[in-house]
């Protein structure tokens, strides 16, 4: 064989793959199916080494699993709709389309440069029509469910991208992907009820076996499920009653102010007639203003204006103060919180400001509290009730459900179930997305585009200059339409869908992604999903991991598939490092994938990667660890160049027996490395120890490079190895099996199978210890039982030596290792 060259070897493959279809892949009742899947990419136009990592362990799995003789489905596709493609628009004067394909083209060139196993009959690409015509359809499927809806809310509104956000895209106050500070706004817009899904979303989380737990927890403190009591408090002087919700019942006799939160309804009603309106307004403008995350946070000074008005406690009579302050949030519970300060930090801090009245309601057991001696409130969970009427001495927890029955049965209260999940915010006010299908009509209302008229397309005539208006408003071909129920003059709605719908869905496309009647066949996505094994970044545990289980759920109770969960097993992979910071193009840090591909080739790339950490662990960039990957491959081809005669004159079948002693060693060390491999792929993703003992299989091959091996050895070796290194390093081994074993492709050879008996020491060392020290070895047979390893080491010479002349108190056996002779 010639020397290696990874740059001819690669290019003759990838050329030969793609003719060859060599990853197409169709349904086949024969064989288990294995749906291996990475998050799709934006098309920013470039890969960089989180991608590397992230396909090349999907790549590797799917590998592993055709050799295993699964009927493996591997797609990829883009995530292709977004503000970057129209932010481009803008900057470059192109269309979004024009730069949203060409970056498209130039990153499935890279994907090819990297040997993927992708099946690209299957692409899906988000801002087709072909694709989001079903997206619209899905959109229509929920409005028809109830399940979509518009109303006028206070948003999330990033100035910089002029675009709403879901509260899931808002991160510490700034918006996910320009870091910009988020500002609330009042906007009508389109939502998805996946608080109705909120339960099971989180009860089914126990389903999810192959997760990590962490992302488990992330999703379940983002649903945020709490149990508690709402309940009515009358507002003195005015027919109203404000509703008030509280995890914590056992000190609601201590309420002494109300907090409401500045967008509540009633403040508007409590300024009607009232001396203190305009200074209420300016301070809930002030409010409004800020950040949730401000408003939110322990850190942020809590601060109130207190309206001159009281309600009414139910429990007790007394009157509470209520006060606007910028700590309550109108989304959660009833956007109206009571202030109790001997029981809550915040409501301490804030009552001590603004030297309101401090009730004590809550006693720790064997421990009395004084409120002139308390510098905080007592948030513990444990004690007896003090100066709370007819539960006074009563123990916290009982008191929780006997003053929830109290509340009931008078009937101003109730149990309630309540979330820190809120329904979906879909709206964005830009053009690089999905059209929502809706008109709207003077007469009908809001009326759906008939399924024969989806898709509605993005129109070509717009600007981008529309401010807060969608681009989609300064069309006039598109805005002005028929009304499909009337025939009336009407107008189609102008925001388009968050890009996350799109990537919500797109796993299911895949198994059927050139349907034009449906989304997918029912038959199709049923053989195919759930996805076995899907991975990705821990960045999307929340946003897109929950938004797709939301959909799967609800198209499962629509009949449209017969899985409840889109992802069986979820493999989150660390980031990759340079300088001990994450790659990026304004640190400078950024190391292209091509230069390494130019220059190593890609298997060395994919090698590296995968070798330099486990795959959930962060990955400190290593020019030397790639040198070091590259070296190794050229290692492997060296040996096999070394034993190709032997490889080819030996025969599949031959005589174990005939073995010398060293080549019997080889073979042992082969076939604990193939169970090791396969262990280590299959069980635990521990790709980095898999290469570690194929790279040590290699170096104790590297013994009989000046002396002859064994010929069946020799090819049982070279096979074992190349299908080994296989779905690591693809390309090199496709060469080295075509020169060697001429027929087929590796990848779609049997994986190797270890005989456990081969992987059986047949001698190993034994130690003697005379009083816990070492003062000799002995090779004795591995089967040896613990009287015979006993009787062998005492007959050592230096046993003997030792032990003369002196009393053997014990002697103590640890078989297979060693035996320690005491004396005295």
């Amino acid at each position: 064989m010639d020397k290696y060259s990874p740059q001819e070897i690669e290019k003759k493959w990838q050329d030969k793959w793609e003719a060859d279809s060599a990853f197409k892949t169709e349904m086949d009742e024969t064989r288990p199916k294995y749906y291996a899947l990475e998050m799709f990419p934006y098309p920013s136009g470039n890969l960089h080494m989180g991608h590397v990592r992230n396909y090349s362990i999907g790549d590797v799995m799917a590998r592993y699993k055709t050799m295993e003789g699964f009927n493996v489905l591997h797609p990829m596709g883009f995530d292709s709709f977004g503000m970057p493609a129209e932010n481009a628009a803008i900057k470059h004067n192109v269309k979004p389309s024009d730069w949203t394909f060409s970056n498209i083209e130039n990153m499935k060139r890279q994907q090819r440069s990297m040997g993927l196993s992708y099946d690209w009959d299957r692409e899906a690409i988000t801002c087709t029509p072909e694709y989001y015509k079903w997206t619209q359809w899905l959109f229509e499927l929920f409005y028809k469910k109830g399940l979509a809806y518009k109303k006028k809310a206070s948003v999330n509104w990033c100035d910089t991208c002029g675009t709403v956000l879901a509260n899931e895209q808002v991160i510490d106050g700034k918006c996910w992907r320009c870091d910009s500070e988020v500002q609330k706004k009042d906007l009508s817009q389109w939502f998805l009820k996946i608080t109705d899904y909120a339960d099971v979303l989180l009860k089914d989380l126990d389903k999810l076996k192959g997760w990590p737990e962490r992302v488990k927890t992330m999703q379940d403190n983002w649903i945020g499920r709490s149990e508690g009591l709402e309940f009515e408090m009358p507002v003195e002087g005015m027919e109203e009653k404000l509703s008030v919700y509280t995890t914590r019942p056992d000190t609601a006799y201590g309420i002494t102010f109300v907090a409401l939160a500045a967008e509540n309804p009633l403040v508007e009603k409590i300024c009607e007639n009232n001396p203190k309106a305009a200074e209420i307004k300016a301070f809930c403008d002030k409010v409004r203003n800020q950040s949730e995350m401000e408003r939110t946070s322990s850190e942020s000074e809590k601060e109130g204006i207190f309206t001159g008005v009281y309600a009414i406690n139910p429990f007790n009579g007394n009157k509470a103060q209520l006060w606007v302050t910028n700590y309550v949030l109108a989304d959660y519970g009833t956007g109206a919180v009571m202030g109790v300060p001997s029981g809550d930090q915040r409501d301490w801090m804030f009552a001590k400001k603004y030297d309101l009245p401090i009730i004590l309601t809550l006693q720790p057991k064997g421990k009395e509290l004084k409120l002139e001696e308390m510098d905080a409130a007592y948030t513990d969970k444990d004690g007896v009730l003090v100066n709370s009427g007819k539960f006074t001495g009563m123990e916290i927890h009982k008191a929780m459900s006997g003053i929830i029955d109290e509340a009931e049965a008078q009937g101003f209260g109730k149990r309630k179930v309540n979330y820190r999940l809120r329904d979906w915010l879909i709206s964005r006010q830009r053009y690089w997305g999905a059209p929502i299908p809706v008109i709207h009509c003077p007469h009908c209302g809001e009326v759906l585009v008939p399924e024969e008229d989806l898709p509605v397309r993005l129109p070509e005539d717009v600007s981008f200059d529309s401010g807060a208006l969608s681009p989609l408003a300064t069309s006039e071909a598109f805005v002005n339409c028929k009304c499909p129920k009337c025939g009336a003059d009407a107008k189609r709605e102008t925001d388009t869908m968050d890009t996350f719908i799109c990537s919500s869905w797109y796993y299911l496309r895949y198994t059927d992604p050139k349907n034009d009647k449906a989304p997918f066949a029912k038959d199709k996505v049923n053989y195919w999903a759930p996805v076995d094994q899907y991975i990705g970044g821990i960045e999307h545990a929340i946003l897109h991991l929950l938004y797709s289980r939301f959909f799967t759920k609800v198209l499962h109770d629509a009949g449209l598939v017969d899985f409840d969960e889109p992802f069986s097993n979820l493999l989150t992979q660390g980031m990759v490092l340079k300088d001990g910071s994450k790659m990026s193009k304004s640190k400078g840090n950024v190391v292209s994938p091509e230069e390494i591909i130019a220059k190593y080739g890609a298997d060395t790339a994919r090698l590296f990667i995968l070798f330099a950490a486990p795959v959930d662990r962060d990955l400190e960039w290593s020019d030397q660890g790639v040198e070091g990957a590259f070296r190794f491959l050229g290692r492997v081809w060296r040996i096999l160049d070394h034993f190709e005669d032997m490889v080819k004159a030996g025969k599949d079948e031959y005589d174990v027996a005939a073995l010398t002693k060293e080549e019997k060693e080889l073979r042992r060390v082969l076939h604990v490395t193939i169970k090791k491999v396969t262990e280590d792929i299959r069980d635990r993703f521990m790709f980095n120890t898999a290469i570690s003992s194929i790279m040590e299989l290699v170096n104790a091959a590297y013994a009989f490079q000046d002396k002859e091996l064994n010929a069946g050895l020799a090819r049982e070796f070279a096979a074992a190895l190349i299908k080994m290194l296989a779905p690591f390093a693809p390309h090199i081994t496709e060469e080295l099996w075509s020169n060697l074993f001429g027929e087929g492709s590796v990848h779609q050879q049997q994986w190797p199978k270890y005989e456990e008996e081969a992987t059986k020491l047949a001698e190993i060392e034994i130690v003697l210890q005379i009083n816990g020290k070492v003062r000799d070895r002995i090779t004795l047979p591995a089967d040896i039982d613990r009287a015979a390893m006993e009787e062998a080491v005492k007959e050592l010479p230096r046993a003997k030596e030792l032990t003369e002349g002196k009393t053997i108190v014990k002697v103590i056996c640890v078989p297979k290792k060693l035996v320690n002779i005491v004396v005295k």
